[in-house]
């Protein structure tokens, strides 16, 4: 039976019931609810940038397949950079933009980013889905089609027919901790003084955690939170934080479960930090503070995010890209993944050669960062490459 594509220009135009079938509801970002908050936010709507047009898959008139999907007018809000790319299009008299992505926005994590149902043949639908997504390129005169943060296993299964590319975050994981103490004896001495120290530091300030899960966060909550997030995006960027109010209170009303919020106090709340959380990992998102504080942001953001992972038993914790200062207090450099499809040959051929080249140096970027990690030298020679989300 031939496979139908379609494409909708909102979410709202599939079921909640017949999308969630598919991608499940453990992984809190393919769920329908969290990109039905982006769109009725405004998040991705508008003079955003991003253009909903998610490409549905049906046999039989049954739907069997799924890919969050934007038409881009700009290049933010995705974390993987092709600034360069756009620059170089421009300058020969090409229109780079709009571009079609498969991304979450706004939300640098691995995972699924083609969902199709357990009962298809997988290999079989993503080769027909890779090889419409080019077509549909080629008519529609997109420049360019790239899938951003696949896991490893997905990634390599695109590469058949889109270029891969690596990154390097860094990651926790859980080597069946007891406590927040237990993990801390597999640092060395002075790593491990340093860290209690700015953990002592904190509760020095008169300053206290408090976390909050699921239905427990009160809805008078968003309100401060909302303030914090956009507060750390006027202070880094100058520009308003890319997610709305309404945004948080949706997800906080539709899929509680997978919400977990930090926040710190001081008579009042000054700080938070919201994580998602599936059946087996922590993933941090939005942080935001309206007071500086030394080691609050590592707090917040990094040790409540770990020992709650060790409490409930969770294997790994993503606190979100970039940030070295990572590194020494436990985190590990690990690989992520995009896969990048060009229409223009030549540039086709040019990304391939610096893709090639920017692997080497990822590759060596890796293996240093494995140098500062601040386990006791026979844990740190532990190899924690692994494939997460299969």
């Amino acid at each position: 039976m031939p496979l139908k594509f379609t494409f909708i220009s909102s979410i709202e135009q599939v079921s909640k019931q017949h999308w969630n079938a598919i991608t499940g509801i453990d992984y809190p970002f393919t769920r329908y609810e969290f990109l039905h908050a982006l769109e009725l936010s405004g998040a991705v709507a508008g003079s955003s940038g991003w253009q909903t047009h998610h490409l549905l898959v049906k046999k039989d008139n049954t739907l069997i397949a799924v890919m969050p999907c934007y038409l881009k007018y700009h290049s933010f809000g995705e974390y993987v950079f092709d600034h360069a790319w756009a620059d170089a299009y421009e300058r020969h008299g090409k229109q780079y933009y709009p571009k079609l992505v498969t991304a979450i926005p706004f939300t640098p994590v691995s995972g699924n980013r083609i969902c199709i149902a357990n009962t298809e043949d997988q290999h079989k639908v993503v080769n027909a889905i890779q090889k419409y997504l080019i077509e549909y390129c080629e008519q529609q005169a997109l420049s360019s089609c790239h899938i951003l943060f696949p896991t490893k296993t997905c990634s390599d299964e695109y590469s058949k027919s889109f270029m891969q590319r690596k990154a390097v975050h860094f990651q926790w994981f859980n080597e069946g901790y007891s406590s927040f103490e237990d993990f801390l004896s597999t640092f060395s001495s002075r790593k491990r003084k340093n860290l209690k120290k700015e953990r002592l530091k904190v509760s020095e300030q008169g300053i206290s955690l408090e976390v909050f899960e699921g239905k427990e966060i009160p809805d008078k909550i968003w309100e401060p939170y909302h303030h914090f997030y956009q507060m750390t995006y006027a202070k880094l960027s100058g520009h308003a934080g890319y997610l709305p109010k309404l945004f948080f209170q949706e997800i906080a009303r539709t899929m509680p479960e997978n919400l977990v919020l930090v926040l710190a106090k001081k008579q009042e709340y000054i700080a938070g930090a919201l994580n998602f959380r599936d059946s087996k990992t922590l993933y941090g998102r939005y942080w935001g503070c309206s007071e500086e504080v030394d080691h609050l942001h590592f707090e917040t953001c990094y040790y409540q995010g770990i020992d709650y992972c060790i409490k409930h038993g969770l294997v790994r914790f993503d606190p979100g890209v970039q940030g070295e200062h990572k590194i020494q207090r436990g985190f590990r450099p690990v690989y992520t993944y995009s896969n990048h499809w060009v229409a223009d040959p030549d540039f086709e051929e040019a990304i391939k050669h610096f893709l090639k080249e920017e692997s080497v140096m990822v590759e060596k970027y890796r293996q240093d960062a494995c140098n500062y990690l601040p386990f006791k030298q026979a844990i740190n020679q532990t190899t924690h490459q692994t494939d997460s989300l299969k």
